[in-house]
């Protein structure tokens, strides 16, 4: 095993600084270069990246995402030297980890790391590995002193490392808005937010809530001034890759990437997101009160003029305007409106438009209704309503 002496880290953000100052505690000369011209405090640095490259014997790329690698590559690949292993730490698709496997060959290897800037600088990070026996092994050692490696088979598997790598941040993504929902529902019980954080370190939210408990313990938007870890626009923007590549949306994408902690904010940040505002709620309270009290001018208050009420009823579809849709309520509670339930579950809101999800149970009957809300000048409206009925 060869152990390379010259290490080229290329990207100085967040997690590359960290890498590179890992590397050059280690016995490795280790030269830095990002596109923005960023300087280290620890890190060797050029203003140009073929000289950076061009007498390492291992060029380690650690940027933001797949077209940033495309650009940077095409820049370096000429002045890299004939033995020069490439390792790729960033998230990208898996199409694109494909295309620079086929591109460079077996001087190439995949390497998406789980873990952010604290496990990065000390050496705790889990690798996934997609390289060639003989490439793997001349890197192994660099690996070795930033985390765990796990070989995932031989460099044409970059596709499935990038993959693994993405289903492993959807978890993540998942975590952090189970994570905002505890809390929210926290709040609005009026608890403590130390004892809230203290009780979920015992659950299964525990590794998540104590490693990022300096973002989450005040209310709301805690921890926002602090150097975030890994941004919610980075968790954000891979979560869209995964979307794009599987061809299933996530709700993690939308609710990461319309956080109101804004993208640079560390991932924790958007947990400690403080509930939908009341405006945006006002609409969907008027229409349950139409349906409470049978009072179709409540409808009038929750819905734009212009919405259509849509669905299956009595086999067939229909797709009501608003004056036929009042004109189902007799005016007046439904005889068992006593039993009767509505309940939201579920608001996502995305600058001037919202989606909701409402259940409501009327006797025998389950519907599911799902709504379009919009913002218009005097407030927030429901532009239309589709729904399901269950009969149990």
């Amino acid at each position: 095993m060869t152990t390379p002496h010259t290490i080229a880290v290329l990207g100085l953000g967040r997690m590359g600084d960290a890498i590179a100052t890992r590397l050059t505690a280690g016995d490795w000369n280790v030269v830095g270069w990002t596109r923005s011209g960023r300087t280290s405090s620890a890190v060797r640095t050029t203003g140009d990246p073929r000289n950076a490259v061009a007498d390492a014997n291992v060029v380690l790329l650690a940027l933001f995402d797949g077209p940033a690698c495309r650009d940077v590559l095409d820049r370096v690949r000429d002045a890299l030297r004939t033995d020069a292993i490439v390792v790729n730490t960033a998230t990208i698709a898996p199409a694109e980890a494909a295309r620079t496997a086929r591109w460079l060959g077996p001087s190439y290897v995949h390497a998406p790391v789980l873990g952010s800037v604290p496990a990065a600088s000390s050496g705790t990070l889990e690798i996934l590995a997609a390289a060639d026996e003989e490439a793997f092994d001349r890197v192994r050692p660099v690996l070795e002193a930033l985390g765990t490696v796990r070989r995932i088979g031989a460099s044409s598997t970059a596709a499935t490392a990038a993959a693994l790598k993405l289903i492993a941040n959807n978890s993540l993504a998942g975590a952090v808005l189970a994570l905002r929902d505890a809390l929210q529902q926290a709040d609005a019980l009026g608890l403590p937010r130390d004892q809230v954080l203290d009780v979920l370190e015992l659950g299964q939210l525990g590794g998540l809530v104590a490693r990022k408990r300096p973002f989450l313990t005040t209310i709301p938007g805690a921890g926002a001034e602090a150097a975030a870890h890994f941004t919610i626009g980075a968790l954000a923007k891979d979560m869209e890759l995964l979307a794009t590549t599987s061809g299933l949306p996530l709700r993690s994408a939308a609710g990461l990437a319309d956080s109101p902690a804004g993208p640079e904010a560390d991932i924790a940040v958007a947990a400690t997101a403080p509930a939908v505002d009341d405006a945006v709620l006002a609409p969907l309270r008027a229409y349950v009160r139409g349906h409470a009290t049978g009072d179709p001018a409540h409808f009038s208050a929750a819905f734009l003029p212009t919405a259509r009420v849509e669905g299956i009823r009595d086999g067939a579809f229909v797709s009501w305007n608003l004056s036929e849709y009042r004109a189902l309520f007799p005016g007046r509670p439904a005889p068992d409106e006593p039993a009767r339930s509505r309940r939201v579950e579920a608001v996502d809101v995305h600058g001037t438009v919202a989606t909701a999800t409402m259940t409501l149970r009327h006797g025998t009957d389950t519907f599911t209704d799902v709504f379009l809300l919009v913002r218009v000048a005097d407030g927030w409206r429901i532009a239309g309503k589709a729904y399901h009925r269950r009969r149990s």
